[in-house]
């Protein structure tokens, strides 16, 4: 498709390609097997005529008339310019051949029925090409336009990803700094590794994937320093890491959330779950936590603020048909399962 695209948006091409069609045309409807110099001469004529009329239709009857869907109006005018022209055109014939070659017969009345279709199939044929050819055009066009607008798009969710997550890492550990613990440190280090990923490794529409389970782990251990062990915190990793590319910071939303709505003080027993499984080509992603028991309300929506929006549009930008999302928000626990097919 992107080849007939790149023929078909090139003028030059596409003059080449209709007139050697029509040089064709004309060769195969001439009955003789011999050429002269009147014979060559009319050819070359019935081309210019041949011209005239896709000129006319190109700058004129299309543009006016049958991009505006005026097709009676068009019909009519194409007629017009066909009975003007076919009549000069054959009266041009009959000049040159009674000069060279005398002998010839020729109905003139016949002529101009044949010259005055051909006109009309010429002219069809060129409204034709024109028409996919601007369809060509547009399309392309409109999936540039469609690919430019998804990457502003996708830079802006990004940009929305960093300072979401660094506000509430820095509350928590603004939290033990107050407490003055000993993790505080260790939290500022695994930090400091998460925020040189974010703003160094990730600005790439694609990852290794290596590189971003790094980064969940760096997370969910500070997490683990944040809440200390009374809290059921576990990371299940199975497959096989090689070359696999992946969007990066595609994953935290998810797990961010589940710590956000899975640990508090009106949990008892506040756990967090989070397995992943990785194919050659195909990643699952689980993530399980405890919520504060509520009244069923089928009009609540479902927890989680911008990280859960902003990750739901960017999987239909980046991975369209390509993942599988299910959210169940039961009454003690919240479950998110994703699926995705890795097209890089």
């Amino acid at each position: 498709m992107d080849s007939v695209q790149r023929l078909f948006s090139n003028r030059l091409l596409r003059s080449i390609l209709f007139w050697g069609m029509l040089m064709g045309f004309v060769l195969v409807i001439d009955d003789t097997t011999t050429f002269s110099f009147g014979k060559i001469l009319n050819a070359a004529i019935l081309l210019f005529f041949y011209w005239l009329v896709v000129n006319i239709n190109y700058q004129y009857l299309i543009p006016r008339f049958l991009n505006k869907k005026k097709l009676a109006f068009y019909g009519l005018l194409l007629i017009i310019v066909a009975g003007i022209l076919a009549p000069l055109r054959s009266a041009l014939f009959v000049i040159i051949t009674e000069i060279f070659d005398s002998s010839a017969h020729y109905d003139f009345g016949e002529g101009v029925a044949g010259v005055f279709l051909t006109l009309i199939i010429v002219s069809l044929v060129s409204a034709g090409l024109k028409i996919f050819s601007d369809w060509l055009t547009y399309t392309r066009d409109k999936s540039e336009m469609d690919k430019q607008n998804m990457q502003s798009e996708l830079k802006f969710l990004r940009s929305q990803v960093n300072p979401h997550f660094l506000f509430n890492t820095l509350n928590s550990l603004y939290a033990l700094t107050l407490k003055k613990s000993d993790q505080a440190p260790e939290i500022v280090i695994k930090l400091s590794e998460m925020m040189r990923y974010m703003l160094y490794e990730c600005n790439e529409a694609y990852v290794p994937l290596q590189k971003e389970i790094n980064y969940l782990k760096n997370y969910i251990e500070l997490e683990r320093l944040r809440h200390g062990s009374h809290i059921d915190i576990k990371l299940n990793i199975t497959g096989e890491v090689t070359q696999q590319r992946i969007a990066p910071l595609l994953f935290i939303p998810f797990i961010e959330n589940s710590f956000k709505h899975g640990i508090s003080k009106k949990i008892d027993d506040g756990f967090v779950h989070v397995d992943l499984r990785i194919g050659h080509d195909e990643i699952a992603l689980q993530v399980e936590n405890s919520k504060a028991p509520v009244l069923p309300n089928p009009e609540r929506k479902i927890s989680g603020g911008i990280g859960l929006v902003n990750v739901k549009r960017r999987l239909k930008l980046i991975y369209p048909e390509l993942h599988e999302l299910e959210i169940t928000d039961a009454p003690h626990k919240f479950n998110i399962q994703l699926t995705l097919e890795l097209n890089s």
